[in-house]
């Protein structure tokens, strides 16, 4: 997979948990995904499209983390995952893929994204329709554990 694709959404992500809920997360390593089994209990999947490449995006997060940046952003932290942290989940999903496009735009790639689909609850799984590797990147934070996920089309 080409890195040209994957830093932008690494630096997305960071940016927008930064700005938005004040959390810093430290990446780890990166590595190939081979299961459809999410790492986390809410996630937000997003497709992409455009004449070079096609491919889809996620964001899991461990209802932990994600209760706590609805507490950082909204003011409110609900007991569990409710249809607003669904919300909030597909809104950060958008957010990281459009800044992601963005940086990609710069560099000639152009594509459109699909509206957000967020599924959540224990051992869901992700299915990322396109044919290629998927790639797993996991992010730790003091109170909860992400991880996107970016798979794009075999060139």
């Amino acid at each position: 997979m080409n890195v040209e694709f994957i830093n932008p959404f690494i630096s997305a992500f960071k940016n927008v948990l930064l700005t938005m809920a004040q959390l810093d997360l430290a990446a780890g390593a990166p590595k190939k995904k081979t299961e459809e089994l999410a790492q986390g209990d809410v996630t937000g999947l997003l497709g992409m499209t455009g004449p070079q490449t096609k491919g889809s995006f996620s964001i899991t997060f461990d209802e932990t983390l994600a209760l706590e940046i609805m507490s950082r952003m909204l003011g409110e932290k609900p007991a569990s995952i409710n249809a607003e942290v669904i919300d909030l989940v597909g809104e950060l999903t958008n957010m990281v893929a459009g800044g992601a496009k963005n940086t990609l735009g710069e560099k000639g790639y152009d594509f459109g994204m699909a509206t957000p689909v967020v599924v959540s609850g224990k051992d869901h799984t992700i299915t990322h329709r396109v044919d290629g590797p998927k790639l797993i990147l996991p992010f730790k934070t003091d109170v909860g554990k992400a991880h996107i996920e970016i798979c794009f089309e075999k060139a």
